[in-house]
């Protein structure tokens, strides 16, 4: 009796490309840590207000006034779109468009949340950046998704 392989040999399975990889390695890193750290902030906001004051007296930390002033629901906010990032990148690793447009609308809501939440004038030139170039970098990787 001949065995017959479980999958026909014409069918072969789609293959992330390298640098899809790296992007969503990353991305699960750095919106994972910061899933984590936003909403840890959020659940001990009175806790992490008081040990950044004390950490302000002592050290000279630029940007963390400007946390200081930020709400609990601030933190709430960026670690749902964090984890709405994470998701697309997890989405994407499986090669599905739908989360490109996930990662990306969590990611332009991060740029905007700080304005709207901490009434800053202008986006942060480095978070602009950060996700300009994620965004651009998982926009030439659309092809290999379906």
């Amino acid at each position: 009796m001949d065995e017959q392989p479980l999958l026909p040999e014409t069918q072969t399975d789609p293959k992330k490309s390298q640098l899809l990889t790296i992007l969503c390695i990353l991305t699960f890193i750095g919106s994972g840590l910061n899933t984590f750290s936003s909403l840890f902030i959020a659940a001990f906001y009175d806790t992490f207000v008081v040990v950044a004051e004390e950490l302000s007296e002592k050290l000279n930390l630029p940007g963390l006034d400007l946390l200081l002033s930020a709400s609990p629901a601030f933190f709430l906010t960026t670690g749902l779109l964090y984890f709405g990032s994470v998701t697309g990148a997890l989405i994407m690793w499986r090669l599905k468009k739908i989360g490109f447009h996930i990662y990306t609308i969590a990611q332009i809501l991060l740029i905007i949340a700080p304005m709207y939440f901490m009434n800053l004038s202008s986006p942060s030139i480095v978070e602009l950046l950060f996700s300009g170039l994620f965004i651009i970098l998982y926009s030439t990787q659309i092809k290999q998704m379906h």
